[in-house]
C-alpha cells in the first residue's frame, strides 16, 4: 500500500493522469439551523471556510491535516483546498483526500455552491474565487509559472467571508498565498501556516509567515486540533461584539487602551469600537479566553500579546493601485494638474498617511515619475509615507515585495520600475521610484503634520476612526495642504465638512482643499486638544471679542535695571545645547557676524568670528559636559581688519522656565578684554631672544597650543557625531 500510496502521490502532484472529466454529486443548501447560527453580511456564506493553499509537497500536508479532522465539525466549517496542478491533465486529488477523511468531497464545478462540512478541490487549468457562496472558475490570464491561484482566492475568500474567511498555507515553492493572508487578516479573519520544519519545500511558508500576520505556526497534523477549537471560540462561545458594551466590558476595554498605551505609545481609545471589538474578539479566540477580564489579565502577563494585539489593530488591506478605477483618475486629472501648477524650482510634495508596507505610496510614486518621462519634465518630488507600525515602515523601506504582486501592477510597469531579485521569488523597486520616497514612523494622530502639500494619499484609514477623531483629520489636512491642494481618499471613505474639501470625483473619493475664509477660528479649532502642531500650543484671539488696549507703565525698578544692564552688562548670547541663538543683548557684533550662504537659523557655532570659533566650541563643551561656568581668556579676535583681546565665558542657566535637564540653556558673555600690548601689533624683531618674559612667551604658547588640542578634539566629536547622523538617515533613505 505505501508504494502505491507514493506513486499516486506523485502522480497527482504531477497531473500525469488521463485527461477524463470528474463527475461531482449534487449540492444542497445548507439548512436554516446552520444558517441561523452565523449572521451573514450581505454575500457572505453564514459559516466559517477555510481555503487551504499547497503547491510542491503538499499532498502529504493535505494527508496529515485531514486524518486529523473528524467528519462533521462544530461550529460547521467548509474547506477548499487549492493547489498549483499541470493545466493539461487531470488530477487525482479528489480521490486521495476521500481516503483521509469521512467528509464529502468534490472537485469544483463552475457554480458550486458551499456547504458546511464538505471539502472541495480546484480543477486543473482554473482561478477560482467565491462570490455569494458559490465557486466560480475562471480561466487563468496569466502564464503558467506565473500563476497565482492561492493568493486569487484568498482574496476572494477575505471579500466574502471577513471575520468568517480562515486562510492555511502548507507546503510549496515561491510565495503564492502571501498577499492572499494579508487580505484575510485585513478582514479579521486567522491565518495559518506549516511551520518550516516540517515541510518538504518551505518557500510559500516562509513567505506567509515573513508577512507577520500568521497565527499560528503547526504541523499539518496539529492543526486540525488548533482550528476546531479557534472556530468553538471565534464562532460559538462568545458573544458577537456590539457598538454598545456593557459597563464591565467597557471598564475592561478601558485597560486595553491603557496597557496599549504604556507599551506601545500610541492611543486606541478614538478607533471605532466595532473594529476594536472585532480585533481583540479574535485574539482571544486564538488564545482560548473566554471573557475580556481574563484577556486583561493575560495581556498583563504577556507582553507579546500586547505587541501582537497592536499589530492586529494596525493590520490594513493594500496593495499596489489598489481600486484601480480610483488611481486611473489620479493619474489622468489629478497628476496633470500637479504639474500644471509646479513652480519652477519648488518641489512637488505628497504625504502617504497610514502607508502601511508602501504599496500605494509606491503607486503614487510611479505615476507621477511615468508623467514626468512621458512629457519630458524635470521636477524634485517628495513624498513623504508614514506610519506607526514599525515593522510596516521597515518593510516599505527595503521595497522588496513577493512575486505575486504581478497580479496588481502592468506587465509595463513592472517591468519599468521593477527588478527582480536574485532569487527570482521577489520583485524590488527601482531606485529612481525608491529615491523620490521617505519612509518614516508618525502617528497622525499626535505628531506634528507635513504642510505645505500638495497631495495628501489617507486611504482605507478614517473608517477606523470614530466621528470625533476624523472631523480633527480633515481639519488638519485642509490645514497641510496648498491651496487647491488634493485629497485622496479610499473608496468606503467621505467628508462630511462640506467648508474644508469641495468633491472633484466622488466615486474615485478625490477632494480639492477649499480655502478657508475664517483661518484664525480653524487655526483655533485645530490647536484646541491634543493635536499635532509644531512649538507650544497657539493663541488665537477670540474674533469679535472687545479686546482692550492696556498700557501698561513700567516699575521704576525695572527701567533702572534694563538701563544699567544696557550700560555694564558685557554682550552676550542666550544659546542651546545645538548652538542656536535664542537671544541676544548688546553690542555683538564685534564678535559674531552672519554666515554666508543660505539665511537659517542664527548659529554661535557658524557666526563666530575669525580667532573666536577654535575657544567657542571647546568652551560650549566643557561646559555641556562639567555644567560648570568655562571660562576662555585672552583670545584674539579679528574685527574690522584688526585684532582684539577678548574674554569668552559660557555658563550654564540653572534658573528660570525656558532650561531643563532635557533641553539645557546656555549664557554665552563675549567681553573686550585689556592687553599690555597694543591689540594686533607684532613685537618688533630686534626684542625676539631670551628675555625676561620668555617663560611667559612660554605659557603663553603652551596654553595655546592646549586650546589647539582642545578645539581638534571637539572637532573630533563633532565628525563623529556627523558620520553617526549621516550614517543613520543614509540607512533610511
Amino acid at each position: 500500500m505505501k508504494v502505491t500510496r507514493g506513486k499516486e502521490k506523485q502522480s497527482a502532484e504531477s497531473g500525469l493522469d488521463s485527461p477524463q472529466a470528474s463527475q461531482t454529486t449534487g449540492t444542497p443548501l445548507p439548512d436554516k439551523r446552520q444558517a441561523a447560527a452565523f449572521p451573514a453580511a450581505a454575500g457572505q456564506t453564514a459559516f466559517p471556510i477555510v481555503g487551504i493553499g499547497a503547491s510542491a509537497g503538499g499532498l502529504g500536508a493535505f494527508e496529515a491535516f485531514f486524518s486529523g479532522m473528524p467528519a462533521t465539525v462544530e461550529p460547521n466549517m467548509a474547506f477548499v483546498l487549492v493547489q498549483h496542478l499541470a493545466p493539461d491533465h487531470k488530477s487525482l486529488l479528489s480521490e486521495l483526500i476521500r481516503r483521509f477523511t469521512r467528509m464529502e468531497v468534490f472537485e469544483v464545478e463552475d457554480g458550486m455552491v458551499v456547504r458546511p462540512n464538505c471539502a472541495y478541490i480546484i480543477p486543473p487549468n482554473c482561478d477560482m474565487a467565491i462570490i455569494n457562496g458559490k465557486l466560480q472558475l475562471l480561466a487563468p490570464e496569466a502564464a503558467r509559472g506565473h500563476r497565482l491561484p492561492i493568493d486569487f482566492f484568498f482574496r476572494s475568500l477575505a471579500d466574502t467571508q471577513r471575520e468568517l474567511a480562515i486562510g492555511i498555507v502548507l507546503s510549496g515553492t515561491g510565495s503564492d498565498g502571501s498577499l492572499g493572508v494579508r487580505a484575510i487578516k485585513g478582514e479579521g479573519g486567522m491565518v495559518m501556516a506549516q511551520s518550516p520544519e516540517s515541510t518538504e519545500f518551505d518557500g510559500m511558508p516562509v513567505s506567509a509567515i515573513a508577512t507577520g500576520m500568521v497565527d499560528y505556526e503547526l504541523a499539518p497534523a496539529e492543526m486540525a486540533g488548533q482550528l476546531i477549537s479557534y472556530a468553538s471560540h471565534a464562532f460559538g462561545k462568545l458573544q458577537r461584539h456590539t457598538a454598545h458594551p456593557p459597563p464591565e466590558a467597557e471598564n475592561s476595554l478601558q485597560k486595553i487602551f491603557l496597557l496599549l498605551r504604556s507599551q506601545t505609545g500610541h492611543d486606541f481609545s478614538g478607533y471605532k469600537p466595532s473594529t476594536i471589538h472585532r480585533r481583540i474578539e479574535r485574539r482571544m479566540a486564538i488564545h482560548q479566553i473566554e471573557s475580556l477580564p481574563g484577556y486583561v489579565k493575560f495581556l498583563q502577563q504577556t507582553p507579546n500579546e500586547v505587541t501582537a494585539l497592536f499589530r492586529d489593530l494596525l493590520i490594513g488591506v493594500t496593495r499596489f493601485f489598489r481600486d484601480p478605477e480610483a488611481f486611473q483618475v489620479l493619474e489622468t486629472e489629478i497628476i496633470p494638474k500637479l504639474f500644471a501648477n509646479a513652480v519652477a524650482g519648488t518641489a512637488i510634495r505628497v504625504w502617504s498617511t497610514g502607508c502601511s508596507t508602501g504599496e500605494e505610496a509606491y503607486s503614487i510614486a510611479i505615476l507621477l515619475m511615468q508623467y514626468m518621462e512621458e512629457h519630458r519634465q524635470i521636477h524634485t518630488i517628495q513624498i513623504f509615507a508614514t506610519d506607526i507600525d514599525p515593522q510596516a515602515i521597515a518593510t516599505a523601506r527595503s521595497g522588496l515585495y513577493p512575486a505575486s504582486i504581478a497580479a496588481d501592477i502592468s506587465p509595463e510597469h513592472l517591468s519599468r520600475y521593477f527588478t527582480v531579485a536574485s532569487d527570482g521569488a521577489a520583485y524590488r523597486i527601482h531606485r529612481s521610484i525608491r529615491d523620490m520616497l521617505v519612509f518614516s514612523e508618525q502617528d497622525v494622530i499626535k505628531d506634528p503634520p507635513f504642510s505645505k502639500l500638495d497631495l495628501i494619499s489617507c486611504r482605507n484609514l478614517l473608517i477606523y476612526f470614530g466621528a470625533d477623531l476624523q472631523k480633527r483629520l480633515i481639519s488638519l489636512f485642509h490645514y497641510a495642504l496648498n491651496p487647491g491642494g488634493c485629497l485622496f481618499l479610499g473608496t468606503s471613505e467621505g467628508i462630511s465638512e462640506t467648508g474644508k474639501f469641495v468633491p472633484l470625483d466622488r466615486k474615485a473619493k478625490l477632494f480639492l482643499r477649499k480655502d478657508d475664509p475664517h483661518p484664525q477660528d480653524s487655526l483655533q479649532r485645530l490647536t484646541a486638544g491634543p493635536f499635532p502642531m509644531a512649538g507650544p500650543r497657539l493663541r488665537v484671539p477670540q474674533q469679535g471679542a472687545s479686546q482692550p488696549t492696556i498700557l501698561r507703565k513700567p516699575p521704576l525698578r525695572e527701567l533702572t535695571e534694563l538701563e544699567l544692564l544696557d550700560q555694564v552688562a558685557p554682550a552676550a548670547a542666550l544659546i542651546n545645547a545645538q548652538g542656536d541663538i535664542l537671544y541676544l543683548h548688546g553690542r555683538t557684533g564685534m564678535f559674531l557676524e552672519p554666515s554666508p550662504g543660505e539665511t537659517t537659523i542664527n548659529n554661535i557655532l557658524r557666526m563666530a568670528r575669525e580667532g573666536l570659533r577654535a575657544g567657542r566650541t571647546t568652551t560650549l563643551h566643557k561646559a555641556m559636559d562639567t555644567h560648570e561656568p568655562v571660562r576662555c581668556a585672552g583670545m584674539r579676535v579679528r574685527t574690522n581688519g584688526h585684532f582684539i583681546n577678548v574674554n569668552l565665558v559660557v555658563r550654564p542657566v540653572t534658573s528660570g522656565q525656558g532650561s531643563s535637564p532635557k533641553a539645557p540653556l546656555y549664557l554665552v558673555i563675549l567681553e573686550e578684554a585689556p592687553a599690555s600690548e597694543p591689540a594686533g601689533e607684532a613685537m618688533p624683531e630686534e626684542n625676539w631672544g631670551p628675555t625676561s618674559d620668555t617663560e611667559a612667551c612660554l605659557n603663553a604658547l603652551r596654553e595655546e597650543l592646549q586650546a589647539k588640542n582642545e578645539y581638534i578634539q571637539a572637532t573630533h566629536e563633532e565628525l563623529e557625531t556627523s558620520y553617526e547622523e549621516l550614517k543613520s538617515s543614509n540607512e533610511e533613505m
